[in-house]
């Protein structure tokens, strides 16, 4: 059950809140007795109340008096107060990460072959975005069709927006579709890819017949989606393979499609 602590109030100042709702207005000495509250505590917790906006004093009264701002105003007020130093406890951890980044950056890349995998779709997706997060040179992609099982503009903005940031950060972008997935662009596609087509380091283009999906990330690491054997529609898993002279390989068959290719016109 929620309760007025949920919003960041104490049991006191939860009490003396209550007690001046149902008192109309009234003396601290009056609300130390409904409230159950301390009077030596009774003070502070009047003084805070008033202090986040949440009661109201008559200074002029002796004693002095006080009574509730209404209840759907004081959770507004509450609430913008929550968001107010969630917004500031994002920005902290957004300055430590950026200071970690620089700290924890590995110093000298992964030579020897490495490989790790993520099985179902979710998580095939979201292995994909970490490794184009993690690129820092170059992204060569071809794109085939997209399974039945992924939505192509849900699944594709979230790519495309991943490869907006990479672009800007320097990095190198050619990506090879089949005209069928171009059919099946949406208009949310349609529209990130607008913003992004006109980036110096970023192109699309289309060719027949390619069938799958790979990326070769800064030539050293290649991601290559895996079909279910038993249902070739549906995305078995993402396999993340680093090994320098296989993504090579990889690399110039994509560069012998991509001279073939024809520019993306939409």
């Amino acid at each position: 059950m929620a309760t007025l602590n949920d919003l960041g109030l104490s049991d006191y100042e939860a009490r003396v809140y209550r007690a001046l709702l149902s008192a109309g207005s009234a003396t601290a000495k009056e609300l130390s007795l409904t409230s159950d509250v301390p009077m030596g505590r009774v003070y502070d917790v009047l003084g805070s109340l008033e202090q986040n906006n949440l009661v109201r004093s008559q200074a002029a009264s002796r004693p002095k008096k006080y009574v509730a701002v209404e209840p759907e105003t004081a959770l507004e007020r509450l609430v913008d107060e929550k968001k107010r130093e969630l917004r500031e406890e994002m920005d902290r951890y957004e300055d430590v990460a950026a200071q970690l980044t620089e700290k924890l950056d590995s110093s000298e890349p992964v030579e020897e072959r490495f490989w790790t995998a993520a099985v179902g779709v979710d998580e095939s997706v979201e292995l994909l975005l970490e490794r184009l997060e993690a690129a820092r040179d170059s992204v060569s992609m071809v794109v085939g069709d997209l399974s039945p099982q992924l939505d192509p503009d849900d699944v594709g903005d979230v790519v495309l927006e991943r490869l907006s940031e990479a672009v800007d950060e320097g990095v190198s972008v050619s990506i090879i579709v089949s005209p069928e997935l171009v059919r099946r662009f949406g208009p949310q596609v349609r529209e990130r890819y607008t913003d992004i087509s006109s980036h110096p380091e970023f192109e699309i283009r289309t060719v027949e017949e390619i069938h799958g999906t790979f990326n070769v990330i800064d030539g050293v690491e290649v991601c290559v989606e895996v079909a279910n054997p038993l249902a070739p529609s549906q995305v078995l898993a993402m396999i993340d393979l680093k090994d320098p002279e296989f993504a090579a390989s990889v690399e110039e068959e994509f560069e012998g499609r991509w001279e073939s290719a024809e520019p993306l016109e939409l």
